[in-house]
């Protein structure tokens, strides 16, 4: 029997039969565990160009998402004690699985554009929406060369924004950037 907290996280969060194999693939790589100061710089590059304040370089497991790179502003940038501004939500490595975006990525397969999570009843629920002010996402999944599903890499903003394809294009091409990386690594044996 199920209790009814459960039923209603499998109406957000899709349901993963994928995700055994791919916390394997993760394993073998030896990422999606600890930061990476290169993906940290890649999700620094993705918020200088698409303007959104936070991107992350994300692996998912059965339970949690771990973010290996991450961007987000400095909860101290004296421009917003000035501006009197309220200081950005504080966003940590991890987060749970049934939070977000992203695994929806994951399971899809493919990239997913919302410029107002609020237009989405299936996404507007979510609770980045209250906890974290999520108003738009972009993510496109990192594939490997046997087919899984590792992770994302996406941008969130606080801010609708109408992404278009130029920002379709933008997330791809990161994706396919940080898996090229992992493929050089893994050939270099780093991984």
């Amino acid at each position: 029997m199920t209790t009814p907290e459960k039923d209603f996280r499998l109406t957000i969060t899709p349901d993963d039969p994928r995700a055994p194999d791919r916390v394997r693939r993760l394993r073998e790589l030896g990422i999606g565990d600890d930061p990476d100061p290169e993906f940290d710089d890649l999700a620094k590059q993705l918020t200088e160009i698409t303007g959104a304040p936070y991107a992350m370089v994300n692996f998912i497991d059965e339970d949690r998402q771990y973010f290996a790179g991450l961007a987000a502003p400095d909860g101290g940038d004296a421009s917003q004690a000035l501006a009197g501004a309220e200081p950005p939500p504080e966003v940590g490595r991890e987060m749970d699985r049934d939070h977000g975006y992203c695994p929806h990525v994951v399971v899809r397969g493919k990239a997913l554009v919302l410029g107002d999570v609020c237009d989405y009843p299936r996404f507007a629920g979510n609770p980045v929406v209250d906890k974290i002010g999520i108003r738009s996402y972009m993510g496109a999944p990192l594939i490997d060369d046997d087919g899984n599903t590792l992770g994302t890499v996406c941008v969130v903003d606080t801010e609708t924004h109408e992404w278009g394809r130029p920002g379709l294009d933008v997330i791809k091409e990161m994706a396919a950037k940080v898996m090229d990386r992992i493929r050089e690594r893994k050939k270099q044996g780093e991984m």
